[in-house]
């Protein structure tokens, strides 16, 4: 199976806040014209699938990958955001002065969001869930449309990155990660964050 991990295109509060799992964001105007260009950049590419987290922002995104294509995009809790707990919501400028914030970039494998998930339990779920549409794609392309920290510990996993250093992984608004699972078991990544027209996103 080759997988594209898509990163959703950015909303009002993207790089602001954290979001998390709250309902009612949008992609913003430039967002949908992001997606656009991803959707463009990808069109050569033959996908039997599109899976999304069920926020709105990814299925915003998967939606607009999925135009034109005969498939609809099918929503899959297990890609859904991080649970952020009391953070979510927050400015991004006052959790990065909390102490917290530096145990989270420094020993991200130890950290529990307030009253949310640890990266380890994204990671579980969601990689559990890669290997399950693995065993239903063998030898075909498919795409999931979810948020930075899932593709991340997603990415962690098939690198063998600790959980520790995953914050030098570097996944930008409507990018694109290419994981590749092969029914020998052999693992490729030989894509990460690329991004159809890097201007827009920088």
């Amino acid at each position: 199976m080759r997988l594209y991990l898509v990163r959703h295109a950015v909303t009002a509060e993207t790089g602001k806040s954290l979001s998390g799992r709250i309902p009612g964001i949008p992609l913003s105007v430039d967002g949908q014209a992001m997606a656009a260009t991803l959707a463009e950049h990808l069109s050569a590419i033959k996908l039997v699938a599109i899976y999304t987290s069920p926020i709105e922002r990814c299925r915003e995104t998967a939606s607009v990958l999925a135009a034109g294509r005969p498939i609809r995009p099918q929503r899959d809790k297990a890609f859904i955001e991080a649970d952020y707990g009391k953070w979510s919501g927050r400015r991004l400028s006052s959790l990065y002065k909390l102490k917290a914030w530096t145990n989270l970039m420094t020993s991200a494998s130890r950290f529990r969001f307030p009253d949310g998930e640890t990266l380890g339990e994204v990671q579980r779920r969601a990689v559990s869930a890669v290997e399950r549409l693995a065993d239903k794609h063998r030898g075909e392309s498919i795409a999931i449309s979810s948020h930075a920290d899932v593709i991340r510990v997603v990415l962690a996993n098939y690198l063998g990155t600790p959980l520790d250093l995953i914050h030098r992984i570097d996944v930008l608004p409507a990018s694109v990660s290419i994981v590749e699972l092969h029914a020998s078991g052999q693992v490729r990544v030989p894509v990460v964050n690329h991004v159809a027209d890097p201007g827009r996103w920088r």
